[in-house]
């Protein structure tokens, strides 16, 4: 794995985040495919079939990770945006659905790596390694892959992770901390995480808080979101495009009449 690149950001805006990164002639970012918002003379862009950190990474190894982002949802390529002029420019990036930005040091991490929700990387410096880890755990099997197919962020550069709504950051010490599913985001890699189900029958079933949680137990950051986009498309459901179009009928029935 390569040194990272060392680039400078800043993050704009409040309820809809978006990361500006600035680029030194010769650095290079990367970052989810239709993440890029804007970007200024100077800054190329290149779609490629892996994150880069490998400089020696054949043919098949590539195919091997490209088909590994299918699994979580992600496309098989990644853009990589370089600075190819001679003074510094600037390329911003936004998430796919309104939120938070969180920038993460890799380097300050433990093992200088950090495990991600499958959907929650948004870009980084070039040199950060992108794969997918498993959570063995039976319980994170159950529920169909929430929490069973991670992301691992891995170097010694920056990196942004996006999250719904207000960000959540605590500090476990030798603790325990029992969270909806959809609501954590990110968390140290020494972190015991797993899913189980959240009480007797009844509560499932009627508690209303859903019939798993996430448990994350041991020393370190965890990161948490207020609001998943599982959340926000069950909020946005009932002012959906058909919705009150059976009332809207039966009023025009009434006023015909």
């Amino acid at each position: 794995m390569n040194r990272s690149h060392e680039i400078d950001y800043q993050i704009k805006g409040e309820s809809i985040q978006i990361v500006e990164v600035e680029l030194d002639p010769g650095e290079t970012v990367i970052a989810e495919a239709g993440a890029m918002l804007f970007m200024e003379d100077g800054i190329a862009f290149e779609t490629k079939m892996g994150d880069g950190s490998n400089a020696n990474q054949g043919l098949f190894d590539k195919l091997l990770s490209a088909g590994s982002r299918m699994l979580t949802g992600e496309s098989l390529f990644m853009t990589h945006f370089s600075n190819r002029g001679s003074r510094r420019a600037k390329v911003g990036f936004s998430a796919p659905y309104p939120g938070t930005v969180i920038p993460i040091d890799l380097a300050t991490s433990p093992g200088q790596e950090m495990i991600v929700q499958k959907d929650g990387f948004l870009c980084a410096a070039f040199g950060t390694k992108v794969s997918i880890t498993f959570n063995r755990k039976i319980g994170s099997g159950l529920v169909g892959g929430e929490g069973f197919i991670l992301q691992k962020l891995q170097g010694d550069g920056k990196a942004f992770v996006h999250a719904g709504g207000t960000v959540i950051e605590r500090t476990l010490n030798n603790e325990t901390l029992r969270v909806d599913t959809g609501c954590v985001v990110a968390f140290e890699s020494q972190i015991d995480f797993d899913v189980q189900a959240s009480g007797g029958l009844k509560s499932m079933i009627f508690g209303g808080e859903g019939m798993f949680l996430a448990t994350l137990r041991g020393t370190g950051k965890v990161y948490l979101q207020s609001m998943p986009i599982r959340k926000l498309i069950q909020a946005l459901a009932p002012y959906g495009r058909n919705s009150g179009k059976e009332g809207s009928s039966l009023l025009g029935s009434f006023l015909e009449d």
